[in-house]
Formats: structure tokens, sequence, C-alpha cells
């Protein structure tokens, strides 16, 4: 873990809370809390990165090398979750994700905790 805290819109590394049986630890993660608030708490709000993955109303697809990743990917945006910053493991991957795709992760977040109804729902 490096010294400064994670910026958001970076992709980290990071272990997943309650898998630990998952042979992809430390997966890839987009850290989507603010950056006054990752500066100044022990913890940061993420969304998992995954390889493959069905696309949907709360599923960002993410091209390869964008913010460091290797591979085309999928954003999980209905698995957000807040981890301890201890639970980061490398990062950031690359530079941040462009702020158009930051602006479609955390509008997928807000129609996956049903603040914003899915697009022909």
């Amino acid at each position: 873990m490096k010294e400064l805290p994670p910026f958001r819109g970076e992709i980290w590394y990071v272990y997943m809370p309650g898998q630990p049986t998952d042979p992809h630890q430390p997966r890839p993660a987009v850290v989507i809390s603010a950056d006054e608030r990752n500066q100044s708490e022990d913890d940061v709000i993420v969304v998992p990165i995954f390889t493959r993955g069905e696309l949907g109303p709360t599923r960002v697809p993410i091209g390869e090398g964008i913010g460091g990743l290797r591979h085309d990917s999928v954003i999980f945006c209905e698995e957000i979750t807040t981890l301890s910053i201890e639970f980061l493991d490398q990062g950031p991957l690359g530079d941040r994700v462009p702020e158009s795709l930051l602006r479609r992760v955390l509008r997928a977040v807000r129609i996956a905790i049903g603040e914003v109804p899915a697009p022909g729902g």
C-alpha cells in the first residue's frame, strides 16, 4: 500500500471481504469514493472488476488498457463495497479512468441501489 491515499477513478488490486476462497484474489476494483473522503478516512468505496460477465444496467464494460487493466473487463456496480485501506494490495495500476466512464459507473451504482430506474424500467 502506498503512502498517499487512493484517488477516485484509480484502479487498485484489492482483497474482497467475504470471498476468501476466490482464487482471483486480489482482484481489480475502481475507487469511487470522493478524494476528500479518501484522504480523511481509513476506508474507501470500490466497485470490483471482473474479466467476464453479462452486461446490463448495473454492469459497465471497460476496455483493456484503461486505468492500467490488462484485459477487457466488466465493472460490477451492484457489488459496491467499502474496504479498509488495508484491503488494498497494489495500485494504482495506471492513470485514473476517464471521467465519462466514472459517471457511467456512478449511474450504474445508483441503478443498483434503486435511486435511478434502470433503462426501459
